[in-house]
C-alpha cells in the first residue's frame, strides 16, 4: 500500500505521521498521479502549524509535485496513463507516494525538464510570474527591488 504523510492535529513536525494511505480511485475530472518528486514549500509550514488553516484534519500537507498518471477519471481530457506531469496551489496533498488531484491543475512535463526541477519550480514561478505582471506589469525600462535573490522565487524573478 502507497505511503503519505498525514496530520491529525497542526503543530511542530511531530504532527506528521507517515503511514499507509489509500487516495482511492479517480473520480470524474480528476487523476491519480504517482510521485516522482513533491517541492517543499514555507506554506507547507503555515498548514502545518495551522497559521493557515487546512480545509479539514486528517489532512495530507504539500502544495506541489510531479511524477506520472497512473489512472484518470471520467470525463479528463488533459491528460492520460503515462504522462509527464507536475502541478502547483490547491488542493494539498503532495506529500504523498500517490494522490488524487484535479486533472486541470496539471501540466504535462517535457522530457527535458527533471521531475525534481518540476516539483520545486511550480509555486515558485507561478509567484514570481503573479510579482512581475499580476501585482504590477513590470515592462523594459522599469527598476524593481529583489531583496531575496538567493530564494527560490527570487531566483526566478532576476532571471525573469
Amino acid at each position: 500500500m502507497p505511503k503519505a504523510i498525514r496530520m491529525y492535529k497542526t503543530g511542530g513536525p511531530e504532527v506528521m505521521v507517515w503511514e499507509d494511505f489509500d487516495p482511492g480511485r479517480p473520480g470524474s475530472g480528476e487523476a491519480l498521479v504517482r510521485h516522482e518528486a513533491v517541492g517543499l514549500n514555507f506554506i507547507d509550514v503555515y498548514h502545518r502549524t495551522g497559521l493557515y488553516p487546512l480545509p479539514s484534519l486528517p489532512a495530507t500537507p504539500g502544495m506541489e509535485g510531479a511524477g506520472i498518471v497512473e489512472a484518470v477519471g471520467e470525463g479528463v481530457t488533459e491528460v492520460k496513463v503515462g504522462d509527464r506531469v507536475a502541478y502547483a496551489a490547491l488542493p494539498p496533498g503532495a506529500y504523498a507516494q500517490v494522490r488524487l488531484i484535479p486533472a486541470h491543475r496539471l501540466v504535462r512535463l517535457p522530457e527535458s525538464i527533471p521531475f525534481r526541477q518540476a516539483a520545486g519550480m511550480m509555486l515558485r514561478g507561478m509567484t514570481a510570474r503573479y510579482l512581475l505582471y499580476g501585482c504590477y506589469k513590470v515592462k523594459r525600462g522599469n527598476t524593481i527591488l529583489v531583496q531575496a535573490a538567493a530564494g527560490g522565487v527570487g531566483l526566478i524573478l532576476s532571471q525573469w
